[in-house]
């Protein structure tokens, strides 16, 4: 069985609901929105686990045990007495989202102090899955050592899977920004970047030129997300081209990215095809923005696998 560990921040989310100043709290964050999609669509073909730090009170209890709930292990989630989870709020318009955050005091910015740690949470896993905003919330010290657990993974045969996830206000400079994004990347088997991002902060004047940036600095398969325009993807066989679902009514972009990562890596681990692995990618984003808030039960209704 496929052992998938996601590394990053847990968060409480905010979701608005149709009520105006209505809102319903749940769980999410970017990696673990990823590994929440990857644990319905895989079922029993393999093991999500997830890793960060937490902290000891009642709403840290809760997070684990909704984690528990939806068959994500926490076996290695840190507990911190002195901190708590980060939160965010979802402001909608026109189905864009925009967001404002409060994660001053998250425990998950300590998950990386300890190599030895995360040495434990990767034992026996062989995927790796962590983004942008993983690096990016931790200090230059941890995320060094976080890269050194990677990298002896790496070494001892782990596959790595990376989403670049831009955000410059986490980080001190944008050069510091994309420097650390693209030594993370050198690590990186599988690297799913967003061409709005790479074009805003890394100069790309197409999505090809993502594609090959990526792919010059090692990584083995790259796929360039573009909304609702052409996807561009580098492998072995060279550069590719995707067509994304077609989308009617976007109601709330939230974890549009975060869901095709996981259809895609979903259909990948299950042993489909490259291109079906895209297509199942596209086609769960496709739902998901078609609903409210980042976990969806509905948008995983049904959705097949390749493989």
């Amino acid at each position: 069985m496929t052992r998938i560990v996601c590394i990053g921040e847990s968060m409480v989310e905010m979701a608005p609901l149709e009520t105006p100043g209505t809102y319903r709290m749940g769980f999410a964050g970017d990696t673990l929105n990823t590994a929440w999609y990857l644990a319905k669509l895989l079922g029993d073909r393999a093991r999500v686990d997830y890793f960060t730090a937490v902290g000891t009170d009642p709403v840290s209890d809760q997070m684990l045990d909704f984690l528990t709930q939806e068959a994500i292990g926490t076996a290695n989630i840190l507990r911190r007495s002195d901190r708590t989870l980060g939160l965010y709020m979802i402001q909608l318009q026109n189905g864009e989202r925009s967001f404002s955050y409060w994660r001053g005091q998250s425990a998950a910015r300590t998950l990386a102090q300890s190599g030895q740690d995360i040495a434990t949470a990767l034992r026996g896993a062989d995927i790796a899955y962590f983004s942008g905003i993983t690096i990016a919330i931790l200090s230059q010290h941890d995320r060094e050592t976080l890269m050194t657990a990677l990298e002896e993974f790496s070494t001892s045969g782990g596959e790595i899977v990376f989403d670049p996830n831009l955000r410059p206000k986490l980080w001190t400079t944008p050069q510091d920004m994309t420097q650390a994004i693209m030594d993370a990347a050198r690590l990186s088997d599988i690297v799913l970047p967003s061409y709005e991002d790479e074009a805003t902060w890394f100069g790309d004047q197409s999505p090809e030129d993502t594609a090959r940036r990526y792919a010059q600095h090692g990584a083995g398969i790259v796929v360039v997300k573009n909304g609702p325009g052409e996807m561009i993807v580098h492998s072995d066989a060279g550069l590719s081209r995707h067509q994304p679902e077609k989308v009617s009514a976007v109601i709330d972009t939230t974890a549009a990215g975060d869901s095709f990562n996981a259809g895609f890596l979903a259909s990948y681990i299950a042993g489909g095809p490259l291109d079906q692995a895209i297509a199942a990618g596209a086609r769960l984003a496709a739902r998901v923005v078609t609903y409210r808030g980042a976990l969806v039960e509905e948008a995983v209704l049904g959705h097949e696998l390749a493989g």
